[in-house]
């Protein structure tokens, strides 16, 4: 029977929050999707409109079920989300030179999207397992590694080392947060830093050729350098308060590539300023301030750990690609989170919601 609490603990500012950050985002892609010089694509908007409804349902499907039945399925979801990804090697659908997408009729699936939400649900069950006061040593964090990595070198095989990169983040992030003996902690930190250089002889071509940008965006404006080049330009021009609402020049022609996925907040800086950008992100710091909020509320190990999980997920992507398109990070193909164009995005996102709702909505059973 439904429990009359649940209804009462219902977390209504994270819905709102939620609505207000997707609202913005839909008026964000109309512009950028109908204001070019070249043919409008509005169907990019009305596919928008339907992948909020499923990302909707699927809210509401986190949130129903006790998040507690959850962590008794993380094995299996966890299976279910590296298995998509094998199958994305065999059958995947190749498009700007990534196989990342499974065709589904008239639309695409991205599963690894999907494996971050995995990978916080099998890592909060492991953590909440074998937390202790005194942290975790290496033996410790042989499970969480494995976990990680299988994904990780999956995601980056597509190639696609922009989610890859902010799985390891989160995985990061929630072991961080667990706590970690600090004799390991300075292995770790030690072992990290001499790696680093050797890391640069196993990227692609493409990968160098965007860090080398990053740190000179001028030395190929009109090539590598276009992209965030064309983004500052943008941003700046908006001013304080923007240029107004299908208004801006560097999207309405066309100059801003990629303006509806990855640079659609240089859209948005451009049409609405330096007051709209502001706004924007105001409204991710309360959200990640409300999810902390919750994860400190929470006197579940699993809940509180699930929670940070989700927490930092939207965190990092929100820091990464507002850091990319003002040229403080590599161009990575990152999203912005209830922002961007993309199915598979707006659904993981709002899963993680749910998510959130669920330990909020349940917070009273360990009261």
């Amino acid at each position: 029977m439904f429990d009359r609490r649940l209804l009462q603990c219902f977390d209504w500012g994270l819905l709102l929050l939620t609505l207000a950050l997707g609202g913005a985002g839909l008026v964000a892609l109309y512009s950028a999707v109908s204001a070019g010089v070249v043919e409008p694509d509005i169907l990019l908007f009305k596919k928008q409109l339907i992948w909020y409804g499923v990302g909707f349902v699927a809210m509401v499907v986190c949130f129903l079920f006790d998040y507690k039945q959850i962590e008794r399925f993380a094995t299996f979801i966890y299976l279910m989300s590296v298995g998509s990804l094998v199958v994305v090697l065999f059958f995947g659908k190749i498009v700007g030179g990534s196989k990342r997408w499974l065709p589904m009729g008239p639309f695409s699936l991205q599963p690894s999207e999907m494996a971050k939400i995995a990978v916080i649900i099998v890592l909060a069950r492991y953590f909440a397992k074998i937390i202790n006061t005194e942290g975790l040593n290496l033996r410790d964090l042989v499970g969480p590694v494995l976990l990680t990595v299988l994904p990780f070198g999956l995601i980056v095989r597509q190639p696609d080392l922009g989610t890859a990169m902010v799985i390891a983040l989160i995985a990061g992030a929630m072991t961080l947060f667990v706590k970690i003996e600090r004799r390991t902690l300075t292995w770790l930190i030690a072992t990290f830093t001499l790696m680093v250089p050797l890391v640069w002889f196993f990227l692609r071509g493409y990968q160098k050729q965007r860090i080398l940008t990053f740190l000179n965006p001028d030395r190929d404006p009109l090539g590598a350098g276009y992209h965030i080049i064309q983004s500052k330009i943008a941003i700046g021009s908006g001013m304080l308060t923007g240029k107004g609402f299908l208004k801006g020049t560097q999207n309405a022609l066309s100059f801003l590539p990629e303006q509806h996925t990855d640079f659609i907040f240089s859209v948005l800086a451009e049409e609405w300023g330096l007051m709209g950008s502001l706004t924007v992100i105001v409204l991710f710091l309360i959200i990640i301030t409300w999810g902390l909020n919750i994860a400190g509320r929470c006197r579940d190990p699993f809940g509180t750990i699930l929670s940070v999980g989700v927490t930092s997920m939207i965190a990092w992507q929100v820091l990464i690609n507002i850091g990319m398109v003002m040229g403080l990070m590599p161009v990575v193909g990152v999203t912005l989170p209830f922002i961007s164009y993309g199915g598979s995005s707006i659904i993981t996102m709002m899963m993680g919601i749910g998510l959130l709702m669920n330990v909020s909505m349940r917070r009273f059973k360990f009261e």
